[in-house]
């Protein structure tokens, strides 16, 4: 009976010490990185460069397209059928005709004041939203929030929506534009879960000092969600800005297109821009039609870098808990 305890002791280690002995244990041992965490090889470092390069280039050129396009005069659109990839001779004549005062200039202050007014609005309401939701002794906050919850999953049709906004007096208005969609049911969802985050010590503690609900909300929670609601405002924003269907529906007068129906009309529907400067040549059309192109895109373009550094903790932090 000793000799067969002895011979599988033996075993044992014989097998511990091969286990040790493998590359996989040695490297453990050492804390040496697995093979699939190691360092590629310079073939596959290439290769990588390569795609990313190739991403980035295909990505790219169509944005350097459109505004080597906007920059051309006649002659280039024309030896280049119509879409140039890079012009040698840039004018800045379609900017110049766009922006003297004809419907685009107008279309640009509709649009930029839509997007101020409606991110406003629909900050202050959804913030207002969400705290009184986040709060567990609000009266009937549970049947509210299964209205909004019903709203993000069933959405109104389009004709009882437009019946709506005509009952409301608000056809051919710019608050057509803004109050039927002020508040988004997943931005609320999204705020109420960042407020459930915030310790409810600091709002206990500021109740016994004699705070009231709207000094909590200005003074504690507010500071504290900044980077939640920059993001919310900057969804609110392209959102405003981006927006043409409501316009399609609710506005009759021309005088009162967003930027983004006037694009549609002279970008994707072809239509011609005719408006000349004291009598000269005007600009091609496609240098028209891409420079009100780039007009849409910049101001995104702009304020989104300066708003990128909360997006990510914004978002993860108010959607982690329910």
């Amino acid at each position: 009976m000793t000799n067969s305890v002895l011979k599988k002791s033996n075993r044992h280690n014989a097998v511990q010490s091969q286990r040790r002995s493998s590359p996989r244990a040695r490297r453990l041992a050492g804390n040496e990185r697995p093979l699939w965490m190691g360092r590629p090889s310079p073939a596959v470092q290439t290769l990588k460069a390569v795609v990313l390069t190739v991403a980035c280039v295909l990505v790219i050129m169509p944005f350097v397209a459109v505004i080597s396009t906007s920059l051309s005069d006649e002659e280039t659109v024309r030896q280049a059928g119509g879409f140039v990839l890079w012009t040698t001779e840039p004018t800045f004549a379609a900017y110049q005709q766009i922006f003297s005062g004809g419907v685009v200039t107008r279309s640009v202050l509709v649009s930029t004041g839509v997007t101020v007014v409606g991110t406003l609005i629909s900050i202050v309401t959804t913030v207002a939203l969400a705290y009184g939701l986040a709060r567990p002794k609000t009266l009937g906050a549970k049947p509210l929030l299964m209205t909004v919850l019903f709203t993000l999953l069933f959405a109104p049709g389009l004709i009882p929506s437009y019946l709506m906004v005509k009952e409301l007096g608000l056809i051919d208005s710019y608050w057509a534009l803004i109050l039927p969609v002020c508040v988004n049911a997943f931005n609320v969802i999204v705020v109420r879960s960042f407020f459930m985050d915030i310790p409810q010590e600091l709002i206990d503690s500021a109740r016994i000092d004699g705070a009231t609900e709207f000094t909590i909300l200005n003074r504690i929670i507010l500071p504290l969600s900044r980077a939640v609601i920059a993001v919310v405002a900057l969804f609110y924003a392209v959102g405003y800005w981006n927006a043409f269907f409501n316009a399609v529906l609710y506005l009759n007068d021309n005088a009162k297109w967003p930027l983004q129906l006037v694009l549609r009309t002279f970008v994707v529907q072809g239509q011609t821009y005719q408006q000349s400067l004291d009598g000269s040549i005007p600009p091609p059309q496609a240098a028209l039609q891409m420079a009100i192109l780039v007009v849409s895109i910049v101001p995104i373009l702009i304020v989104y870098p300066f708003l990128q550094k909360h997006f990510a903790k914004g978002m993860l932090t108010g959607a982690v808990k329910g």
